[in-house]
């Protein structure tokens, strides 16, 4: 048996941490059922593995019983990854952002080439949902993109939109309309850039709650796009941009409207593949996650659940990046919520943790959703080990 004290990859199971603990404070299975007002059958079967012990309630219960905290119960199964303080990032990615001079002496500058692969690495990891680690390249980044000479309009808009969807998962809209701002003024007037550079202006609007403005700049954009020579446009970009809209008109309350972009993103992804670059990730899939989430702003959370509950049945979710996967169950929460099926709720987080833990180890909305599953009544043990991990509890 492992030692009581241990805390490794090789952690004894919740029921079997409880035995130790027992067995080390001199009580039998009898006296220890009698505290928690269980029966020793019970006691037995939890220690042996045979009923999971996964309910918050009672877990706080024979935590008290034990005289220990409820997380030196869940320390097993808690998440290893730390939550990162992404503070003095935001601050360092906000000093360049406020930057216009170009820096003198110090390393030389990297090359054109050299920045593109930087940047591409960078959005790796923004789909693999490792934000901390986008925030440590992005400073840098940004200033050696700004001060490169040459034909910097791609790289720019790259990285500048980058920035933007990282702040807006951190909660830092304005923050994001600055850098999605800059991304429109590095377009130098090219459709396809301007397009890409207003997928983050729309997005950052929204986290703004300015959903027409939102709107009016995706679907300004979709417009450009039209009109564009047919070897510029990209139905991956203009599908996004439609999804944008979409997304826009629901949160503005415009349903109608919201109806016929998606249709209209719908007949565009019709027998396309999925596509996922640069934070453009488009095809049916994501047509049908932002039908559900459409229908759960539009107050309709059944069907907003029965779309999410499809989507995430078939193969092609697993195709999305993690960053797009743990960002909508986070969002679909709130749809459990509001039919009152918190543990469902919880699982949702639960999973999402399970893809891309740092989207709810350091987004303010994931902290929120946890927040009200909690405040819903008991959660189960995995939900209350996710609590304890970003350092929140009851």
């Amino acid at each position: 048996m492992t030692g009581p004290g241990r805390r490794n990859g090789n952690e004894p199971p919740i029921g079997r941490r409880m035995a130790e603990l027992r067995a080390r404070r001199g009580m039998s299975q009898q006296v220890f059922a009698d505290r928690i007002r269980k029966s020793k059958s019970w006691v037995d079967k939890v220690e042996r593995g045979v009923r999971s012990l996964d309910r918050l309630s009672v877990i706080e219960t024979v935590a008290a019983a034990l005289g220990v905290a409820p997380d030196v119960l869940l320390a097993g199964k808690a998440p290893r990854e730390p939550v990162a303080d992404t503070g003095g990032d935001v601050e360092r990615l906000r000093a360049a952002l406020a930057r216009h001079d170009i820096p003198s002496g110090g390393k030389a500058a990297p090359s054109l080439a050299q920045l593109d692969a930087q940047a591409g690495y960078a959005w790796m990891a923004y789909r693999n949902g490792h934000h901390p680690q986008v925030l440590r390249l992005l400073p840098d980044l940004l200033c050696d993109s700004r001060t490169q000479p040459g034909d910097t309009a791609d790289l720019l808009v790259r990285v500048y939109r980058l920035a933007a969807q990282v702040l807006v998962k951190l909660g830092e809209a304005d923050l994001a309309w600055l850098a999605a701002d800059r991304a429109m003024s590095a377009t130098s007037g090219g459709p396809w850039r301007a397009g890409l550079a207003a997928i983050s202006l729309a997005q950052a609007l929204r986290a703004l709650r300015r959903g027409q403005l939102a709107l009016t700049a995706a679907v300004n954009a979709v417009h450009q796009l039209d009109l564009a020579p047919p070897h510029v446009r990209q139905p991956g970009v203009t599908g996004t941009l439609l999804i944008e809209a979409a997304l826009a008109a629901a949160v503005s309350g415009d349903a109608s409207a919201a109806g016929e972009l998606t249709e209209r993103a719908a007949r565009l992804a019709d027998g396309q593949r999925q596509h996922d670059r640069d934070g453009i990730g488009f095809g049916p899939t994501p047509v049908d996650l932002a039908r559900a989430l459409i229908a759960m702003w539009s107050g309709d959370h059944q069907l907003a659940v029965t779309i999410h509950q499809g989507v995430i049945s078939g193969n092609a979710w697993h195709l999305l990046p993690a960053e797009h996967r743990a960002a909508h169950l986070i969002d679909i929460t709130h749809a459990y919520l509001d039919l009152g099926d918190a543990r469902a709720a919880g699982r949702a987080l639960v999973a999402a943790d399970r893809i891309a833990s740092w989207e709810t180890r350091i987004r303010p909305v994931a902290r929120a959703a946890l927040t009200a599953v909690f405040r819903a009544g008991p959660g189960a043990a995995d939900v209350s080990c996710l609590a304890t991990a970003i350092g929140l509890t009851r």
